[in-house]
């Protein structure tokens, strides 16, 4: 994605050293940090720095590299514990662990185990920008001209690589010269929507507006959305789908609508090893996310002010499961499927 006319990935390695853009920072400040080692990739990860299942999943790659060509000791368990310690950091993406799975073990029976812990992250992530073009490609055929789209939370450029999952459809769409317009949920309590989609959006030039996380059914029963599309972060095998908290609300009204909801996601989101959507563990995070927002003064400067009732406390789970009965489909970078165990079966064949 341009910026500032010049091309970025959301993450990317440079030698030993894994580079990405500071999410926590966006959209009033554009930054890029560097992470030196394995623990300050997981930091990045955990903090926020970097979010989105599969840039999640190319930096918990990238991490994997880094342990292994940092392991210098005779520690027989450093690799072990550098990939639970990657692996703890966001439980609920499905990416991250298949990252980390796909590293160790190719590098694990290496002669150059850390020269090829480099490639398979790499390969990694370059199948992921890989992905993302062709869910957007695929994805764009159910855009119809200047349709109206819902989408919530971040699956875009930000949240992948490159290109995204949920918003690369409309990218495609707006390159068709299809216009489509974009409701943009703000989604609490991070407010990725209104902080990173709108962002982006504003840098390819497409018109949005966002809007509260409540507004969406006022808007679906006034006839103004057409089609939602949002991304996912773990997909079981009978295609129940983990995403940001929130999503499930949308899928409920949609249906009660009659709205098509759709989700975008590449096929390493898919988790075979998980039967249905009970048997995916729910990340709780702190709930300070919820009782605090941060926000640019008017100097200039990023500041946390309190929100809500002081002594108050919060719970703050961070995704929830949508049931396969009320998903049209998905849409993947292998085709548009039906979201059920024999479908998902098919294409992972």
């Amino acid at each position: 994605m341009l910026v500032n006319n010049q091309e970025y990935r959301t993450v990317w390695m440079e030698e030993n050293k894994v580079l990405m853009i500071d999410q926590n920072l966006l959209p009033f400040q554009f930054r890029i940090i560097t992470s030196r080692n394995h623990r300050e990739t997981c930091e990045a990860i955990k903090n926020m720095s970097i979010r989105g299942a599969g840039a999640i999943g190319a930096a918990a790659g990238y991490a994997m590299a880094q342990a292994f060509l940092e392991k210098k000791s005779r520690d027989p368990n450093y690799l072990q514990t550098a990939r639970k310690r990657i692996e703890s950091t966001r439980p609920t993406a499905r990416n991250l662990f298949y990252a980390t799975e796909k590293v160790f073990t190719a590098a694990s029976i290496s002669k150059n185990p850390g020269l090829r812990a480099k490639e398979i992250a790499q390969q990694l992530a370059d199948e992921d920008a890989s992905s993302s073009r062709m869910i957007g490609k695929l994805g764009s055929k159910l855009i119809k001209k200047s349709m109206r789209i819902l989408t919530h939370c971040n699956a875009g450029w930000l949240a992948f690589v490159d290109y995204g999952t949920a918003l690369s459809p409309i990218y495609f769409a707006h390159s068709q010269a299809k216009n489509p317009f974009v409701y943009v949920d703000a989604t609490g309590p991070r407010r990725q929507g209104a902080r990173l989609t709108a962002w982006e959006l504003n840098q390819a030039g497409i018109k949005h507006l966002i809007i509260p996380d409540n507004a969406g059914a006022f808007l679906m029963a006034d006839n103004k959305i057409d089609l939602i599309i949002t991304g996912a972060d773990r997909i079981a095998a009978n295609g129940d789908t983990a995403n940001k908290i929130g999503t499930l609300e949308k899928a409920i009204t949609a249906q009660y609508y009659g709205i098509p909801f759709y989700i975008a996601a590449p096929c390493s989101t898919i988790d075979s090893n998980c039967p249905t959507g009970e048997d995916i563990k729910i990340e709780f995070r702190s709930p300070d996310e919820e009782l605090y927002r941060d926000g640019q003064t008017s100097e200039g400067s990023i500041a946390r002010i309190l929100v809500s009732s002081p002594g108050s406390k919060a719970v703050n789970p961070a995704f929830d499961v949508t049931p396969s009965n009320l998903i049209t489909g998905i849409i993947t970078e292998k085709g548009i499927i039906k979201a059920c165990s024999e479908e998902i079966t098919r294409i992972l064949v």
